[in-house]
């Protein structure tokens, strides 16, 4: 667990820095410099070019990642990894062509509500592209272990530059078009770099002499496809249908509580930048008690973080959303909701990295389809009656139960939980803050009221973390700050 959790820490720390940034462009500089309208049209666009990102990277992130330890002292190393660089263009290509010959049909099809939309479908393409490529030289650098100048890329670049950007809105320095354009730019920059610096770790000998197995990487990657696209629907497709439905003004207002709320879940995407390829590894090499320690161990270590997140955002919301125009506080219930579905899916440990590595990922993804579908009719239902509620009320029903799937999938073909009486006794202790601390307030600044209570709430939890030594990786790591 070493590696796993010194990388794990490295890419946390720069996964909140990058989170700080996208706070403050979430939260103040989209919400003072952006009309709520330009905001709504932002969101849509990047969810919409992430629901595109899966199906034109081809799988092959995922594909690179789990059979690249099986080739990397092979004779076909080559051949295999000049397969992972070439197969995205099978998608993209045509879909540059449709994307040329439809894009006012598709603009149309986009705009029914909100008219504003329809010049934007290139620009829509464009970033998928680039985040399609972007996660194929990630992944590049994740198989050599090397994960923390591409989770830097990833979390922190974007948000800068969008910083800098929004910055010169408001001073005038560049129109709210230019604005657009340049976040495009922003994409196919970062991409660019992502490459430069996964070829100086292995640059590629173009060999089109691919593996015995190419059909079988290729019906992976193109299985893949069908799970990356269900995690992204149920991300992302809430607001790409609530600019179908409603005002888009309602996607800032969507955007600002999920933001939130996946703040949650930002220790689970450090860790599974390592944990994922680790786990490829131990299955590969049949290591049952090695894949039932690192499931114990990331859900523990996980929980024990996304829980402390949870109750300082909620015990806090009210004076959060104090800080921005009372429109956005429309969101509260939906912040809750979803930051259930984080919690759950962090106590879950490295439970993806398992099930996508394993042999099993096909009955896996059939049932996603399925729960995307249900995803979608749910949007469809509930986002006319609720609007943002609506969204919330799908999105947490679809995640709960596609969590659930998972969780007994596992149990059922590998015979482990991730859940351990250490994690049961971090429950009761976050529940007893949470439930504490929810009815404390202060008469003060909002910013001052949530120093005070959130330093209050991190004192005591690592105090217990620290006293009792439930998790030695944590206690670890407290010990070592604390002796500092």
């Amino acid at each position: 667990m070493g590696i796993v959790f010194k990388q794990s820490l490295n890419n946390t720390i720069i996964t909140y820095i990058g989170f700080g940034f996208g706070a403050i462009n979430t939260m103040f500089l989209y919400t003072k410099f952006l009309s709520a309208e330009y905001y709504g049209l932002v969101g849509v666009i990047l969810s919409a070019s992430a629901l595109l990102m899966p199906l034109l990277a081809f799988g092959v992130p995922n594909t690179l990642v789990k059979y690249f330890s099986s080739f990397k002292k092979s004779e076909h190393s080559d051949g295999f990894l000049t397969m992972m660089l070439f197969m995205p263009l099978l998608v993209i290509l045509p879909l540059m062509a449709i994307a040329y010959f439809a894009n006012a049909t598709i603009g149309n099809f986009m705009s029914k509500e909100n008219p504003i939309v329809k010049d934007y479908v290139w620009y829509i393409f464009l970033i998928g592209m680039a985040m399609a490529y972007f996660e194929v030289f990630y992944a590049w650098s994740r198989v050599h272990m090397k994960s923390v100048f591409g989770n830097f890329m990833k979390e922190v670049f974007v948000r800068i530059g969008v910083a800098i950007l929004l910055l010169g809105v408001y001073f005038d320095w560049i129109s709210v078009a230019t604005f657009l354009k340049a976040l495009v730019v922003l994409y196919i920059l970062r991409t660019v770099l992502m490459k430069l610096y996964a070829f100086k770790l292995r640059f590629p000998k173009i060999d089109f002499n691919f593996p015995k197995n190419a059909k079988t990487i290729v019906e992976y990657s193109v299985l893949i496809i069908i799970g990356g696209s269900v995690a992204v629907v149920l991300f992302e497709a809430d607001k790409v249908m609530i600019n179908q439905f409603i005002k888009i003004d309602n996607v800032a207002y969507y955007s600002v509580a999920i933001f939130m709320a996946t703040a949650i879940a930002v220790p689970s995407r450090a860790m599974h930048q390592i944990t994922y390829p680790l786990t490829a590894e131990i299955l590969n090499n049949n290591d049952a008690e090695g894949l039932k320690k690192l499931y114990h161990k990331s859900s523990l270590t996980l929980f024990i973080i996304s829980g402390l997140l949870f109750v300082l955002i909620m015990m806090n919301l009210e004076d959060l959303y104090q800080l921005l125009d009372p429109a956005y506080s429309q969101g509260f219930l939906v912040v809750f909701l979803i930051g259930l579905t984080k919690v759950f899916d962090a106590a879950l440990g490295n439970n993806n990295s398992i099930l996508y590595n394993s042999d099993y990922y096909k009955t896996l993804l059939m049932m996603g389809v399925v729960v995307a579908i249900l995803a979608i009719l749910l949007n469809l239902w509930l986002i006319p009656i609720y609007g943002l509620l609506g969204a919330a009320y799908a999105s947490f029903a679809a995640l709960l139960f596609y969590n659930t799937i998972k969780l007994v999938f596992v149990k059922m073909r590998f015979g482990i939980l991730p859940f351990t009486p250490a994690l049961a006794k971090v429950l009761l202790l976050l529940c007893f803050i949470g439930v504490v601390f929810y009815f404390i307030s202060f008469p003060f600044h909002p910013l001052v009221n949530i120093g005070i209570k959130s330093s209050l709430v991190v004192l005591i939890y690592t105090w217990f973390l620290y006293k009792f030594r439930w998790s030695v990786d944590m206690y670890n790591i407290l010990s070592k700050y604390i002796k500092k």
